[in-house]
């Protein structure tokens, strides 16, 4: 008889003591309050109690020697939390294979049967050590799980061979640049934000998972196993050991009293639990809670007295501040981590000089020592206006981040007073370009809620209502990013008419302001919109804004909800409600002003919020207060109408008929006439008139004029570029997942360098794309070259086939010198509909086409592409689609193909 079934005494009383003992310490992580000190020790009794029983089980399922029990992933890492699955690999001997010897696999599954039957939620894998390789080689979760293996019982000699086996195996670079490629990932999965209101305290950006990935690449780089070990290698410094350990230890109680209070395993702080968590902690609701606000124009509410806040409240500011200390540690560390691999390689990074304080290492920004900032304060803001404009730097190294993190003290009050200070950081907010991502990383490094004060209050406060997804700090960063893509002709497919009234804008840093204070005021108490009013009257005055400019600001913040209230609870055709909102507004620039950051500010609560309906509201409200105004709506914009002007009366220099143009530009969006200059338009209208108004004749079924067929294939014209250098190409074609690989394929094959590319696709299908190239020499025979490429691309379109193989270009002495580190960033937008692609390496013939060969060849459709060449370096970007990008095992594997490409 089974040896596990005999003495069924015993396991009953084997069950019950394994319950007694996991009831008791579970009563131990629930009765120690908000204390942090022995939540460890905890966990990893759960672990040895685990380990005790299995080894129980394991003696009397009655294995042979060779056989080893391995715990795997989170239970190898000697650690349980209450819910959790305990993960083990049965180790076969060499040559065991269950599936051929039926005792054994009996044997199995009696051993596994039993685990479940004592209540232990065992997920298992029976592998032989071979098998183990063969695995991790295919799977990076798979290697992962085995790199925190531990031996529970069994043979020590198999063990040993498989963790020397897998260790050899290892590829330290190659399994950092998956393992961060696949935290960014899940972190794009968990809305790229530890500030969620619902955050999951394992996988969310700032959570668990985030310190785990450090430790997984430290111990495949042999670089150490623990945070002392870390410390000892100079890798993290003693202080940064100090606060990992407390906000593991943190996060780890937290998780620990979810799965308690649960009763299963969960790991998200959802607001039905978040009550019940903060209670554990201590933490007592001091009124009973009132909603402050709703999304904008929503019903007011009595806001609550100030200084009241929800047990929940407390629990999840100091959740978030735990989360953003673990995101900035991780970052430090992950960089350290990758200069430590790059250093036993060929490829480091070189410092190039921005200027005294400052070096490019590689893309990213490099202090010149290490106390930088306190000995010169006034160089802290200096580094975020470097970051955003400094073309290729695209983040901090890690020596910066670590400056910046022992910085905080000396950004007191007096640092915020100092009038250079206040210089830069209104210089950053009125730069043309990089505003977001400046204001987004001051906000990651702390230093944002240091300089503006108030600034600090709202960071990690909640929103308690059903419309607001992100903390108060992370709504404003989203209506910043919101009203800054309006002033971005890349982004004007999104919302059109906002990219119309912006494009005649004057001053939009007006905008930034008034978005970083309208809601700056809440959680205070009081009306949130009156006091940040206040706030941004105040700060106009600190930095020195004309009194018309701040008038504006602080009329923005004031009334940033009246508008979407009026849209939406108000009658729209009643005659008196449209002139007391005029009156209210008082003028055409007030009005447009608050229809952008009302726009931005609904469109920032959640993406679920806005709908096409309330667009259509909010713009007629526009509409009816402009006319009423006596003004007239810019339909369409004032620089679009300027280029379309422009590009007919150059037209009338070639006698189109009347009208000729409209087929054309019908078929033609915002982002089209945002992208192109006048000129290039009345080219293309040139060329492609007659080919259109062929098309509509022949889908309406009516035969050509005589003598003029119709064309099946595509169009293809090249002109001496208007710049002074090389050509301007220009293809218009039926639209195809690979004609943009198919277009880089022939220009790499001809040896012609790709130097910009506009890839538009027309409302009715087409792709009308405009190439700048240049070629080896560009001699006096232009003519023919232009003929040459007209006719040979349009064969090379029109033709079937696969795609050919890239050109190994070869890198120039000065790349060699000045390595790239290739990157790859693929996020979706918004919509989660169209995704944008942000590739950065050293430049060599025939990279872009190897880019859009990948893509091709996971059926990905490239709308929009944007190329520029810094010297030896590239960083391009595209806003591409397709099915593929929707599932996450193919994104890690198109830009682990990408980083490849990149990397040559």
């Amino acid at each position: 008889m089974d040896p596990l079934l005999a003495p069924a005494g015993d396991i009953g009383a084997l069950r019950q003591r394994y319950r007694d003992d996991k009831t008791a310490l579970f009563a131990l992580l629930r009765d120690q309050g908000a204390s942090t000190r022995g939540v460890r020790q905890a966990l990893q009794q759960l672990s040895r109690l685990t380990d005790q029983t299995l080894r129980e089980l394991w003696g009397r399922a009655g294995f042979a020697s060779g056989f080893s029990l391995i715990a795997v992933g989170g239970y190898g890492r000697g650690e349980l939390f209450p819910y959790s699955d305990v993960d083990v690999l049965v180790l076969l001997p060499d040559g065991a294979q269950p599936d051929d010897d039926a005792e054994l696999k009996k044997q199995l599954e009696a051993f596994i049967g039993a685990c479940w039957d004592l209540g232990l939620e065992i997920g298992s894998s029976v592998r032989s050590v071979a098998d183990c390789v063969e695995e991790s080689a295919k799977d990076v979760t798979v290697q992962t799980s085995m790199l925190e293996s531990r031996l529970i019982c069994g043979s020590k000699n198999a063990f040993n061979r498989l963790v020397t086996q897998l260790g050899e195996a290892m590829d330290p670079k190659a399994f950092y640049v998956a393992k961060t490629l696949e935290m960014r990932q899940r972190h794009t999965k968990y809305e790229n934000t530890p500030y969620s209101l619902e955050p999951n305290c394992k996988e969310s950006p700032g959570g668990l998972r985030d310190l785990q990935i450090i430790l997984w690449v430290s111990k495949a780089a042999g670089l150490g196993r623990s945070w002392d070990d870390l410390a000892r290698k100079g890798l993290a410094t003693p202080l940064e050991a100090r606060q990992i350990k407390a906000n593991e230890a943190l996060l780890s109680l937290i998780r620990a009293r979810l799965h308690l209070l649960a009763n299963r395993r969960e790991d998200r702080l959802v607001f039905d639990l978040q009550t019940a968590v903060a209670e554990s902690f201590g933490f007592k609701a001091q009124v009973p809670a009132v909603i402050t606000a709703g999304p904008p124009g929503a019903p007011h509410v009595a806001p609550t007295a100030k200084g009241t806040r929800r047990a929940s409240e407390a629990l999840m500011k100091r959740y978030y501040w735990a989360a953003k200390a673990v995101t900035q540690l991780n970052q430090i560390l992950l960089l350290n981590i990758q200069e430590r691999l790059q250093d036993d390689m060929a490829g480091v990074d070189r410092l190039r000089p921005l200027n005294a304080r400052f070096f490019d290492k590689g893309g990213m920004l490099e202090v010149a020592s290490d106390d930088l900032y306190v000995q010169q304060p006034h160089a802290i803001l200096e580094t975020f206006h470097i970051y955003q404009t400094t073309v290729g730097i695209k983040g901090f190294s890690a020596r910066t981040l670590r400056a910046l993190y022992n910085a905080r003290p000396v950004m007191n009050a007096k640092f915020r007073a100092d009038p250079v200070n206040r210089a830069q950081f209104l210089q950053i907010l009125q730069e043309p370009e990089g505003i977001t991502h400046a204001l987004r990383m001051m906000n990651e490094t702390s230093v944002l809620g240091r300089y503006l004060w108030v600034f600090r209050h709202i960071v990690g406060q909640m929103q308690h209502d059903l419309f607001h997804v992100y903390t108060v700090d992370q709504h404003i960063l989203m209506v910043l990013r919101n009203v800054r893509r309006f002033f971005i002709a890349e982004h004007s497919h999104e919302y059109p008419f906002c990219s119309q009234l912006a494009a005649g804008w004057d001053k939009p840093w007006i905008f930034y302001i008034a978005a970083i204070f309208h809601d700056i005021a809440k959680g205070r108490g009081g009306d949130h919109s009156d006091l940040g009013a206040k706030d941004v009257r105040t700060f106009c005055r600190q930095h020195g804004i004309e009194r018309e400019d701040s008038k504006l600001i602080e009329f923005l913040v004031s009334e940033h909800l009246t508008m979407s209230r009026m849209a939406q609870k108000e009658d729209l055709s009643d005659p008196d409600v449209i002139a007391a909102f005029a009156k209210r507004v008082g003028n055409e620039r007030y009005l447009t002003a608050l229809y952008l950051l009302t726009v931005a500010d609904i469109r920032g609560t959640s993406p679920k919020v806005w709908n096409a309906w309330k667009g259509k509201l909010l713009e007629d409200l526009y509409r009816y207060t402009l006319r009423a105004l006596g003004g007239r709506a810019p339909d369409p914009g004032a620089v679009i109408e300027a280029r379309k002007r422009e590009a007919l009366s150059m037209l009338a220099l070639h006698a189109l008929p009347h009208m000729a143009h409209k087929a054309l530009w019908d078929t033609l969006d915002v982002s089209y006439f945002m992208r192109h200059q006048a000129d290039e338009i009345a080219w293309h209208t040139r060329v492609l008139t007659r080919q259109i108004a062929q098309t509509a004749t022949k889908a309406a079924g009516k035969a050509a004029p005589e003598g003029e067929a119709v064309p099946d294939r595509c169009i293809v014209r090249a002109r001496l570029s208007p710049e002074g250098e090389g050509l301007q190409v220009l293809v218009y074609a039926p639209d195809q997942n690979d004609l943009f690989a198919r277009i880089c394929g022939y220009f790499d094959s001809s040896n012609f360098s790709i130097l910009d590319a506009r890839v538009h696709t027309t409302l009715t299908g087409h792709a009308l794309d405009t190439f700048q190239v240049v070629a080896p020499s560009l001699s006096d025979h232009y003519r023919e070259l232009i003929a040459m490429v007209e006719n040979n691309l349009a064969q090379t379109i029109d033709e079937c086939g696969p795609l050919p193989a890239p050109m190994k270009g070869r890198l120039s002495r000065r790349v060699k010198s000045f390595p790239v580190t290739p990157r790859v960033d693929l996020r979706p937008d918004e919509k989660a509909q169209r995704w944008l692609l942000s590739v950065s390496a050293s430049d060599r013939a025939g990279l872009l086409y190897g880019i859009s060969r990948v893509l091709a060849r996971y059926d990905i459709n490239v709308q929009l592409a944007k190329i520029t060449t810094l010297g030896e370096r590239v960083e391009d970007t595209f806003l591409i689609c397709g099915a593929q990008l929707q599932m996450n095992k193919r994104q890690i594997e198109i830009e682990t193909e990408l980083l490849e490409t990149l990397e040559g």
